[in-house]
C-alpha cells in the first residue's frame, strides 16, 4: 500500500520493521524523525501494531501510519485504526503529534486526510475520543469534521458517519 498524501504531509503506512525502530527508539539511515519522535504514544501505537502483526497479519490499510511533513519529509507523529472495520462499518481512530507540531494545523489535516480515504474503504462511520480536558484534541476532530457523540466520566466521543449520497465528498462539508 502506498502513501497518502495531503497538502502538507504525507501519512506513511508502517511496516514492521519501522514499527520494530520506533519501539527500540531507534532510527535507521533512511528514517528521519523530527526532534521529539517517536512519543510514549507512538511507541504504544506501534506496539498494538507488532501484536496484531504477529496474531492475525499485518491489518493495512486498517493500520498506523507515521505523519511526515511533505517539505522535510520529517516524521512529527502518528495515527491509525484501533483495528479493522467492524460488522457495521465503523472504525475507530487515534492520532498524535510531537509537541513542537502541535498548534499548526497538521493533526487536523493528517485526520482529514485518513477520513477520505475510510470513504473509499466501505467504511461507514469513524469514532475517536479525547479525554475531557484535552480541548485541543476535541478541536482537532471537530475541524476534521467529526461531531461529538456522547461522553462519560474519562472521555467525550466524537464521530463523522456516511450514507451512500455524502460518500467520497469532503468530510467537512
Amino acid at each position: 500500500m502506498g502513501d497518502l498524501v495531503t497538502a502538507r504531509l504525507v501519512l506513511h503506512p508502517m511496516t514492521v520493521s519501522e514499527a520494530e525502530r520506533v519501539v527500540a527508539g531507534e532510527s535507521d539511515s533512511g528514517a528521519r524523525w523530527a526532534p521529539g519522535y517517536p512519543t510514549d504514544g507512538d511507541v504504544s501505537a506501534a506496539r498494538r501494531f507488532l501484536g496484531t502483526c504477529a496474531n492475525t497479519g499485518d491489518p493495512q490499510p486498517f493500520g498506523n501510519y507515521e505523519i511526515r511533513r511533505r517539505e522535510d519529509g520529517l516524521a512529527i507523529g502518528g495515527l491509525g485504526f484501533h483495528g479493522p472495520a467492524d460488522e457495521n462499518g465503523s472504525v475507530t481512530i487515534g492520532y498524535g503529534l510531537i509537541p513542537s507540531a502541535r498548534g499548526k494545523g497538521y493533526a487536523a489535516e493528517a485526520v482529514r486526510g485518513l477520513l477520505l480515504f475510510t470513504q473509499s474503504r466501505d467504511v461507514t462511520c469513524v469514532k475517536g475520543d479525547a479525554d475531557h480536558d484535552n480541548i485541543a484534541s476535541q478541536h482537532v476532530m471537530m475541524a476534521a469534521g467529526m461531531r461529538p457523540a456522547g461522553q462519560d466520566e474519562r472521555v467525550r466521543y466524537f464521530e463523522i458517519a456516511w450514507t451512500d449520497t455524502t460518500a467520497n465528498t469532503d468530510p467537512r462539508s
